[in-house]
């Protein structure tokens, strides 16, 4: 068997195809988490990969934000626009830049004098760990890349178990964003000897604010 068919044989194996020879997503749905155990599992994979989870109640998740600044001495914070940027905004002192022109404007700004970025989230996945995020014009997708900490607010009420879990509950198929991104921890490369480095492009860390209720 060459590499090709190995390929093809692991996929058959993750996808039945039902009578009418579609899919059956019901094959990525068998893994299912209770409310806490879902958020846990979330929490334990993407420790695992470096990323960094502070558990918030949903009317704290600014206040958390602030003190999580103070502490790490973040002084240039970067925020979108819109209601949840405009709380954030309030919650921390220092210098706030509000991503509200083209990049080609402060490209500069961007790269070298960002200390960290925030932004929301669509949702996430427990299975991987996994951050789940469409970019908007309020809060373009370089505000993940690019800074060099990237504070991320969740919901756990939208955590779903599976990618797949996901896809279905949010109405993919019905309104695709432009963009997708899944973000699991910091980034990280192992193009170098195949050793595995944290923050060699994009953030070196990754702090999740998960609303827990």
């Amino acid at each position: 068997m060459n590499a090709r068919d190995r390929i093809l044989a692991r996929l058959q194996t993750h996808w039945i195809a039902s009578d009418a020879g579609e899919p059956d997503l019901a094959v990525h749905l068998d893994k299912q988490w209770g409310d806490d155990e879902r958020l846990d599992k979330f929490q334990q994979m993407i420790e695992s990969v470096h990323g960094e989870v502070i558990r918030v109640k949903r009317d704290a998740w600014a206040a958390a934000l602030g003190q999580v600044c103070r502490d790490n001495g973040f002084e240039r914070m970067l925020v979108g626009t819109g209601a949840i940027a405009d709380q954030a905004a309030d919650a921390i002192d220092g210098d706030v830049r509000r991503y509200d022109a083209p990049i080609g404007d402060w490209k500069g700004a961007l790269f070298s004098e960002v200390d960290a970025a925030f932004t929301s989230t669509r949702g996430g996945i427990a299975e991987t760990g996994s951050l789940v995020m469409w970019p908007t014009p309020e809060e373009p997708r370089l505000m993940s890349l690019v800074p060099p900490v990237h504070i991320a607010l969740l919901d756990g009420k939208m955590i779903g178990n599976t990618f797949t879990e996901v896809l279905t509950q949010q109405g993919w198929a019905d309104a695709l964003p432009t963009n997708a991104l899944l973000v699991s921890g910091p980034s990280k490369s192992a193009d170098i000897a195949q050793v595995l480095a944290y923050g060699v492009h994009g953030p070196k860390r990754l702090i999740v604010l998960l609303i827990d209720d």
